[in-house]
């Protein structure tokens, strides 16, 4: 469980203030089941940017591994992953898992994969569809953003230029699909060095299917028997499997949470 309050303040430099928070908890069934969550396909644009700071004060680096979402409502603190994606091309024959630290594109308060209830602005959209998107496509807002800028195409995420050339061997934007992993229930992994491949299967002469970036929290179905690998964190011959194809070595997993993993 986790709870966040992010204070903004107004141009005006008017301070503001968290008097207290109070958290209240629902009986729900115990699951261990890893699941990847709410999952949308959404139009990916280039970050680029090298050398400028991002949202949550990381220095873009090139060829750098990280997402950006429209809102601060899915940022990760630096050098974390507490919310991560999983970003795919739409065949599902690449795939990255990536921490989010930056806001954007176009908007900085569009948590469209929430509930209308719960979403900060652009409640009349429905549930999974960027503002950006509608503007583009239908006109919404007159076509624009939440600043007045006409909005150029319908971009839902952005990825960091490693993300996009190297984990989605992608050329030029394209749409892609998004899982929102924070979402999900189930067993997170922490990739503690990468980016690390996700392999086929449990050997390094396994196909390559994408990358996990480091600090990214993965989902962890269960795990096989495999190729020994000598790792940062261990030597084993586990190894995770993530989805249905997907698998990274244990070594590289720095720490298992939300649940045991069982075997597959």
């Amino acid at each position: 469980m986790q709870a966040r309050v992010v204070l903004t303040g107004s141009p005006a430099g008017a301070s503001s203030e968290v008097r207290a928070v109070r958290l209240t908890a629902d009986t729900v069934a115990a699951t261990t089941a890893a699941t990847p969550g709410l999952t949308y396909r959404v139009y990916a644009t280039r970050v680029g940017l090298v050398g400028e700071l991002t949202a949550n004060g990381h220095t873009v680096r090139t060829r750098d591994h990280f997402v950006a979402l429209p809102s601060r409502r899915g940022l990760s603190p630096r050098n974390t992953g507490d919310y991560t994606v999983r970003v795919c091309t739409v065949t599902g024959s690449r795939c990255e898992y990536a921490p989010v630290w930056d806001v954007g594109p176009w908007n900085t308060r569009d948590d469209y994969w929430n509930l209308s209830a719960v979403r900060e602005n652009w409640k009349a959209l429905p549930q999974g569809r960027p503002q950006a998107q509608a503007a583009y496509q239908d006109g919404y807002n007159g076509g624009r953003d939440q600043f007045g800028r006409v909005v150029l195409n319908p971009a839902g995420i952005d990825l960091a230029d490693g993300t996009f050339w190297d984990g989605l061997q992608l050329s030029t934007n394209a749409w892609v699909d998004v899982a929102y992993l924070w979402t999900g229930t189930g067993p997170r992994g922490v990739v503690g060095d990468g980016p690390l491949t996700v392999r086929s299967g449990p050997s390094t002469g396994y196909q390559s299917r994408g990358l996990a970036a480091q600090y990214a929290n993965v989902p962890i179905q269960c795990y096989v028997t495999g190729q020994t690998i000598v790792g940062p964190y261990r030597t084993t011959n586990r190894w995770n499997r993530l989805a249905s194809g997907q698998f990274v070595s244990h070594a590289y997993i720095s720490t298992v949470w939300g649940g045991s993993v069982p075997v597959c």
